[in-house]
């Protein structure tokens, strides 16, 4: 039976995570809407993917789930509220406001990996208000799936040579952007390695405009909308602590991280500009201890390898909406503040939508 979908993101970082999900929803003969705010206001999906304008066109809808790509979601607005995470846990904050905050608006948790399973489903023992079901990560569903001749072009587009792929966060205390800008520069004229290039949205424009300045025969700068085909075409990433590290590693392929906050065996983590030339050579040429490493971590994040996530995500939902999963506790008092605020930034005032009857 055809039902209808909403998917919502506040960010265009969530437009690569949501688009395979769309793609899923559709291919199963349902209805998907797309209502981006804030920082993804303008952006849009492909393939028919109906945009939702405002919040009473939302309330209108009456989708059967709302599948959320950030750290909340418009809660009067009917259907099983699903969060399915705009990047994985990185430890760049404390738990307590970091990737394990429970903000009391979502019903399901679909998580990418044991290592993140294992502390939700505590969490959801002890509140009660929400379940967990392990599908893996949507987003990296066309790493592990189908051509990708975007990738294929680089790749050609290298004549060989080994690809080097860096990206960084936009947090900028923990940013390798401004401290690599002329190693990186230095690697990429000597040409000995084809270098795609690739900044978080919200790095300021003009760090954009530096690495932007490095495209030619030995470089290109990719779109940060493209990044999975990056990722693919890559055969070492250079980063620091952003969670392309983590969507990197579920390939099983070497990164070099500057100055990551929590360093780990499948990272080579150096902090001096001058000995990236080293750190590289390190990489491509990796040891059986950091394979062995890397392994072990990418089956720990994100053990599927079958680009199956997004069909498992909408299969947990649907268990959860026939009841499947167990009864859910009423919602804590304390999130009634945040739905406030959520009303009020969205500005919609008027009753929430009761979910159809299914």
């Amino acid at each position: 039976m055809m039902a209808e979908y909403l998917l919502f993101g506040t960010e265009r970082y969530a437009l690569p995570i949501l688009q395979p999900l769309a793609d899923a929803l559709q291919e199963a003969g349902h209805g998907v809407h797309a209502w981006f705010v804030d920082g993804a206001k303008d952006a849009a999906l492909r393939g028919g993917v109906r945009p939702v304008a405002h919040a009473r066109a939302a309330v209108a809808l009456r989708p059967r789930a709302v599948f959320s790509a950030a750290n909340w979601v418009p809660t009067f607005v009917s259907g099983a509220k699903v969060q399915v995470f705009h990047g994985f846990n990185v430890e760049k904050r404390d738990e307590a406001r970091g990737h394990f905050r429970v903000r009391g608006l979502f019903d399901l948790y679909c998580t990418q990996g044991p290592a993140t399973t294992a502390r939700f489903s505590e969490l959801a023992a002890r509140e009660g208000h929400f379940k967990v079901v392990e599908t893996g990560w949507p987003k990296l569903d066309p790493v592990f799936r189908g051509e990708d001749p975007l990738a294929d072009g680089w790749r050609a587009a290298a004549h060989g040579r080994p690809v080097v792929m860096f990206a960084s966060t936009f947090t900028e205390r923990l940013s390798a952007a401004p401290h690599l800008f002329d190693a990186i520069a230095a690697e990429v004229a000597q040409g000995a390695r084809f270098w795609l290039l690739t900044l978080h949205p919200k790095c300021p424009p003009s760090l954009f405009e530096r690495y932007r300045s490095l495209a030619g025969p030995n470089a290109v700068f990719v779109d940060p909308l493209d990044l999975v085909s990056a990722q693919r075409a890559a055969d070492v990433l250079l980063a620091d602590t952003t969670s392309v590290v983590s969507e990197f590693v579920v390939q099983r392929k070497p990164v070099v991280t500057f100055r990551n906050r929590a360093p780990k065996p499948h990272m080579l983590d150096f902090d001096a500009p001058d000995r990236l030339g080293a750190m590289l050579r390190q990489a491509f040429d990796p040891s059986l201890s950091l394979r062995a490493a890397l392994d072990a971590y990418a089956d720990d994040i994100h053990p599927f390898r079958d680009g199956l996530s997004s069909q498992r995500v909408m299969a947990a939902t649907e268990a959860l909406i026939a009841g499947e999963l167990g009864v859910l506790r009423r919602k804590p008092v304390a999130s009634l503040l945040r739905q406030l605020q959520i009303r009020r930034d969205l500005g919609y005032w008027g009753r929430a939508a009761r979910t159809p009857s299914r």
